[in-house]
């Protein structure tokens, strides 16, 4: 007799993945027997790289933790999370909160999230060396010339570089 798989998603744009990222889906992957990041993203939008880009980093940086099994990757467009969640089979979301700020911002998600179809949502406090770091202050960090080694896989470093400071 089989047991049922007992999945969640880790959302969010990813642009790009970060180490605080990887250190919630990797602690999510810990907990369930599956995890899919889902790459949520709007056609109409332009980010610092595509969709493309976003999974393959994500991807590589999943095996590296060798989670290759256990974790996918997959994108979605112009679609509610719960919409996803349903099709995926998912039975909770996990997000990551650096603070406070995070949790009054993913708080009414959470709970529309719960009143539409009953999904649950689970919190993962964040790595407190890590809490500082988030996609937009890096690409901003990056883009001025600084550091952002340790923050990011190298391989998604380099890209930044490469992207940010071509001008």
């Amino acid at each position: 007799m089989s047991e049922r798989v007992r999945r969640a998603v880790c959302p969010g744009s990813y642009d790009p993945v970060t180490n605080g990222h990887l250190d919630v889906v990797v602690r999510a992957a810990a907990t369930h027997d599956e995890v899919v990041v889902a790459i949520l993203h709007n056609p109409a939008k332009q980010g610092t790289f595509t969709v493309p880009e976003r999974v393959a980093f994500v991807e590589h940086a999943v095996a590296a933790a060798g989670l290759a099994g256990t974790v996918r990757v997959e994108a979605f467009a112009d679609r509610l999370l719960v919409d996803v969640c349903r099709d995926l089979g998912a039975d909770v979301v996990v997000k990551g909160l650096r603070g406070g700020t995070d949790f009054a911002y993913e708080l009414p998600m959470a709970r529309m999230n719960r009143h539409l179809t009953g999904l649950e949502t689970v919190f993962l406090p964040g790595d407190p060396a890590l809490e500082h770091v988030s996609s937009s202050l890096v690409k901003e960090v990056c883009r001025y010339g600084g550091d952002v080694d340790g923050l990011v896989p190298d391989e998604v470093r380099d890209a930044l570089v490469a992207r940010l400071r071509a001008d």
